[in-house]
């Protein structure tokens, strides 16, 4: 017969068995992997990832871990190496409402490309795009997290269709309104007829209401003018470059008088770059917190059409017909240039590249963002990013500062970095596991073996399934589209 003490002892154990047992019983046992510490460009082989529903519930020593943990499902990584998502930091959805079911097909070619989280910098296609948010964070749409600007704000009839247009304060106020019922994520503010006063009084009001701010800066403000008034990521290497011209103030100032066009004040912004100018305005950004997106595979795909054409590529297989023909103006815009024009978009893009390790050394967050989407012709959703960071890497980034910018320089800019950016307890199961050390070699990106999206397993036979299934919609777009 038991005595008190051992009865006792055995009702509290037999009470907390089942406690025990939950705490040990996870969703997905990642076993023998190689975990990838983006942060300080270090590994640590054979660890085994816990996952629970969308969380990462414990990384560690596989041996241990393995005897702590259950799982309805286990990988073998078999000692690949294991990242956090990839983030997409500027793409565009539009075209215009014919072409929504288009810009859907695409949400899978990210996933099927490692990338986890997209940043929508705004297209004609707002609402849609808000409605794709909610739906794909309810699990009802398939894609990756989605961040959007909304509705860009613009002056009144801008070039840019969907837009927000205002024409003087209360008008900016009243787009601002909008942007906080819409729940943006961030503001997204143009120049094509946006006064350069009404930008930055856009800028330094969103500030002021706890919204993040990106946007294209009017010829006629200094890059320095936008970052003093906040504007919080700048978006494109171009500005980042103006920002290190010499005398960018007086040629701001000329053309805001129209005492130059905007031709000849390209032309004196392109022959007045200056390293010591252009460190101080970097390190300026740098202290400010204010990011720059390059964007820098969709310029060089323009500016080199000549030497590499696009037009058979294998992946327009992914790409809608009503796409693909947004994609002609610009297309048909290079084609006429002259070989001088030629010439100089070449070494313009020289320029602007050699930007990207300055931006680095000043200690500016670098964002890696594609430009994807409509109108910019060839800019591939999905397989961009991977390109884009082969860019990087060719223009002096090293593989590991490459892969900061596209897994953890997104979350940070989002204030994210608790839920994103690593492979740690306490993270989001958004996760890459690929055959190749992208420490070494950045191009070990594309070698992708399974992709963790929200807890659930891709392996590269689903991954594969995804890719086919774009491919065979837009087969039968492009049969009704012959058949018109």
């Amino acid at each position: 017969m038991k005595n008190p003490l051992s009865l006792a002892l055995s009702v509290l154990l037999t009470a907390a068995a089942p406690a025990i047992a939950a705490e040990s019983t996870a969703d997905v046992l990642i076993r023998h992997a190689t975990v990838v510490d983006v942060e300080h460009g270090t590994t640590r082989a054979d660890q085994t990832v816990v996952i629970r529903g969308d969380d990462i519930v414990a990384v560690g020593d596989d041996q241990t871990l393995a005897r702590q943990w259950r799982a309805a499902k286990t990988i073998d990584a078999k000692n690949r190496y294991l990242i956090p998502g990839l983030w997409d930091m500027h793409v565009h959805f539009g075209g215009g409402p014919a072409l929504i079911e288009e810009n859907k097909a695409l949400l899978p070619l990210y996933v099927a490309h490692g990338i986890t989280t997209v940043r929508d910098a705004s297209g004609d296609l707002a609402e849609q795009v808000l409605s794709w948010r909610g739906q794909i964070a309810s699990g009802q749409l398939f894609g990756p997290q989605l961040f959007t600007s909304g509705a860009k704000i613009e002056g009144i009839a801008p070039v840019w269709k969907g837009t927000i247009e205002a024409g003087d304060k209360a008008g900016v106020d009243a787009a601002l309104d909008r942007e906080q019922r819409d729940q943006v994520d961030f503001v997204k503010i143009t120049d094509s007829t946006l006064t350069p006063d009404l930008f930055l009084y856009a800028v330094s009001q969103a500030k002021q209401r706890g919204l993040r701010t990106s946007g294209h800066i009017p010829m006629a403000l200094t890059v320095g003018q936008a970052v003093d008034a906040g504007i919080s990521s700048i978006e494109h290497l171009d500005y980042a470059y103006k920002a290190g011209v010499k005398d960018e103030a007086t040629i701001a100032a000329d053309f805001a008088a129209g005492r130059i066009d905007r031709a000849e004040a390209n032309r004196r912004l392109h022959a007045g770059f200056d390293r010591d100018t252009a460190m101080a305005a970097y390190r300026r950004f740098a202290e400010l917190g204010v990011a720059v997106t390059p964007t820098l595979d969709g310029g060089r795909i323009i500016d080199f059409l000549d030497v590499e054409p696009h037009d058979n590529d294998a992946y327009l297989a992914y790409i809608g017909p009503g796409l693909r023909k947004t994609y002609d103006w610009r297309v048909e815009r290079a084609a006429k240039a002259t070989p001088e024009q030629i010439q100089a978009r070449h070494a313009r893009y020289a320029q602007v590249a050699a930007v990207l390790p300055m931006l680095q050394e000043a200690g500016v967050r670098i964002m890696a963002g594609t430009d994807a989407g409509f109108l910019n012709s060839y800019n591939y959703p999905g397989i961009g990013l991977h390109n884009e960071l082969t860019l990087y890497v060719r223009e002096g980034l090293t593989p590991p500062q490459a892969l900061i910018a596209a897994t953890r320089a997104g979350p940070a800019w989002f204030g994210k970095l608790d839920r994103y950016g690593a492979v740690e307890t306490g993270k989001a199961a958004d996760l890459v596991l690929l055959e190749r050390n992208p420490l070494q070699d950045i191009g070990a990106t594309r070698a992708i073996n399974t992709v963790i999206l929200r807890g659930q397993v891709y392996d590269r036979a689903a991954l594969d399934a995804l890719l086919e299934s774009t491919r065979e919609k837009v087969a039968a777009w492009n049969q009704e589209a012959l058949a018109k």
